[in-house]
């Protein structure tokens, strides 16, 4: 157990949070007396159809007709219906600022830099909307992006939605097949490209790969290029194809359409290694209501924050970073490698730009520490107030270079959710101490439970993360599954009237929660169940390892572990090395956990978000096929899996 917490708020920060305003608001006028955190959550559980009605309100969410009834069915998971009779728009509730503050700051990998006021998004969006308008989009029609991190993509999202479109976007670094595999499957109107985007000091095209989506998508009626590479790109080889300045209207009103609470607004799409993406269908409010939610209450973000998150467009952190415009911050969007030229660029960015907030993933921040980058030496970091890491479990090795190495007073939150909720399950608190290794806590509303095999409730024990009760942004449903059974199935089968995510976690004493890793895959030798999370946190603490990956394969009857190691250049696996590992993991973790195999390999498999791969590695070494590898952002690393005689004998 972590007795000392690593940082606490000060009694200030507390004071002033915008959840104390919030919990001061509630207390004793739609609660009994509410006296710290852990009531406030247990109020918000128990009470949904009070709590989010007034977040609703406190948050100042912009309608143009009230709820019927802020939830029906609320025992229904799924099948709950919340804030019926309403009607809004998202886009005009992240539009609600139209003054001469920055809206938009976007930093290229190779120096460039443009910034927006929020008078010159809401500008570029009125002219954009107007175009698509132009086109026939209307409620419903499917508007794409396969676009860089750039305003464009921003404005883009913000015009369709406006128009009550669906939007829905995947980074430009997907090949033909990933692209052709999710858009393929909702046939959009209008596809938004660029001509192509930068990384690692490479200038990479990307209107090659458009042209063969567009023979294989016919569907698509408008294709608009965003200049990114060149100032005039040449577009002849596109049909159906116009530069982003021809198509933009000259002028432009915007007309938001006013929807139901639940009306589509985003298309999201799974990572697809076992088979082809689901499309997760997500609603404008309840998307809107909780990551108003998470950015007010579990960030504290205002209008005098500069909100970072490192993100392409095709991962959810890209929806959620956007909806911070709901809340007047300023938004910085980077593109390209993060470490280009070197570790400093984010860090080096973080100072010239006053980030308070800088949002990245575990394997940055561990990859930053391997590196041997210490950001508190080199860079005067005196507006950064928040740190937020998600993707993959934070180890606790980060969490002391962090608040050893960036920066001693600075609220650390790992955070977790995920593309099925376009949210988090557990996230930080602004009023609560940082613990070592653990997430602050279970998010307001989000009646997260943990479980075991039979569904019974455990405490201070691994087990299965569920959530109990309904909440806004669950999935309106999936793409072309009209009876909701796949749907059902991804989620409740598990469990019923449970949503079962399939993390294996740890609900801990102080309220906090630790993740292991995907429950699917957890190893399981001799029947005992072990989070991948728990051996690499021992793995990777080692200066030789860069990174990790560990499966069970199956073996006579039972399951043995085994380990793959990415190593730095210099160093080869050993019996030496090999043994210290074993120690290691047998010292501080259990003798199940020791690996019974450790192997080498050049690269680790891994999603186009960053996510290690476990399953489809699992699926190579036991001769299975990996069914789209096109969702991977380095498919050629899982063949040095393949056929392994180290695997083969005992």
């Amino acid at each position: 157990m972590n007795d000392a917490p690593l940082w606490r708020p000060s009694a200030a920060r507390v004071e002033n949070a915008q959840v104390t305003h919030f919990l001061n608001s509630v207390s004793g006028v739609l609660a009994p007396s509410l006296e710290n955190w852990d009531a406030l959550w247990q109020w918000s559980i128990d009470h949904p159809e009070h709590f989010w009605p007034a977040v609703w309100k406190f948050c100042e969410v912009k309608s143009s007709r009230h709820w019927d009834v802020a939830l029906e069915d609320p025992e229904a998971m799924p099948g709950a219906r919340w804030f019926t009779g309403a009607r809004l728009n998202f886009a005009e509730n992240l539009l609600r600022f139209e003054d001469d503050r920055p809206a938009l700051v976007w930093r290229g990998e190779d120096g460039q830099r443009r910034s927006f006021t929020y008078a010159q998004l809401h500008n570029e969006v009125a002219r954009l909307s107007e175009a698509l308008r132009q086109t026939g989009v209307g409620p419903g029609d499917r508007v794409a992006g396969f676009l860089p991190n750039c305003p464009e993509a921003v404005v883009a999202m913000l015009a369709a939605t406006s128009l009550g479109a669906v939007w829905s976007s995947c980074s430009p670094d997907f090949g033909v097949q990933g692209v052709v595999d999710r858009f393929g499957q909702i046939r959009p109107k209008v596809l938004f490209t660029a001509d192509g985007y930068r990384y690692n000091g490479n200038a990479i095209d990307s209107l090659a790969r458009i042209a063969s989506v567009l023979e294989q998508i016919e569907d698509i009626a408008h294709v608009v290029v965003v200049p990114f590479l060149q100032a005039r790109p040449d577009t002849s080889a596109l049909p159906r194809a116009v530069a982003w300045a021809d198509f933009l209207s000259p002028t432009g009103q915007l007309e938001f359409a006013q929807l139901p609470f639940d009306h589509p607004i985003y298309i999201l799409y799974s990572s697809g290694t076992t088979g082809a993406p689901k499309c997760i269908v997500h609603g404008a409010g309840g998307t809107l209501l909780q990551h108003l939610k998470e950015h007010r209450l579990h960030t504290d973000i205002g209008r005098d924050d500069v909100l970072f998150y490192f993100t392409t467009c095709g991962w959810m952190m890209w929806n959620w970073l956007v909806s911070g415009l709901a809340s007047g911050a300023t938004l910085v969007l980077y593109d390209g490698n993060p470490f280009h030229p070197g570790p400093e660029a984010l860090w080096k960015m973080a100072e010239e730009e006053g980030i308070t907030v800088f949002g990245t993933s575990a394997k940055y921040l561990a990859a930053v520490e391997k590196a041997g980058y210490e950001p508190a030496r080199h860079h005067r970091l005196a507006s950064l107030r928040a740190i937020l890491s998600t993707g993959s479990p934070l180890m606790p090795a980060s969490f002391d270079f962090v608040y050893q190495q960036v920066k001693a007073d600075v609220q650390l939150a790992s955070i977790s959710g995920g593309t099925d909720i376009v949210s988090c399950f557990a996230l930080g608190s602004p009023v609560l101490p940082v613990y070592r290794g653990e997430l602050q806590c279970r998010g307001l509303g989000m009646a997260v439970a943990v479980v075991d095999e039979a569904g019974r409730p455990l405490a201070d024990e691994p087990g299965e993360l569920v959530c109990t009760r309904p909440f806004p942004s669950m999935p309106v449903g999936f793409w072309n599954d009209p009876d909701g059974s796949r749907y059902h199935a991804a989620y409740f089968e598990r469990f019923e009237n449970v949503w079962h995510h399939g993390d294996w976690v740890r609900l801990t004493p102080q309220g906090g929660l630790i993740i292991y890793g995907r429950s699917d895959a957890v190893l399981n030798p001799g029947g005992v169940r072990i989070g991948t999370a728990e051996i690499y946190r021992q793995v990777e603490d080692f200066e030789e390892i860069i990174e990790s990956l560990a499966i069970g394969q199956d073996w006579g009857d039972d399951q043995r572990i085994v380990l793959f190691v990415r190593l730095r250049d210099d160093v080869v696996l050993d019996d030496a090395l090999r043994q210290r590992i074993r120690q290691r993991i047998r010292a501080n973790a259990t003798p199940r956990h020791v690996p019974s195999r450790i192997l080498q390999v050049g690269d680790i498999p891994r999603t186009r978000s960053g996510k290690i791969v476990e399953l489809a590695v699992r699926d190579v070494v036991h001769g299975r096929p990996v069914k789209n590898t096109a969702a991977l952002a380095n498919p050629d690393a899982l063949e040095e899996f393949r056929d392994r005689p180290e695997l083969a004998g005992d």
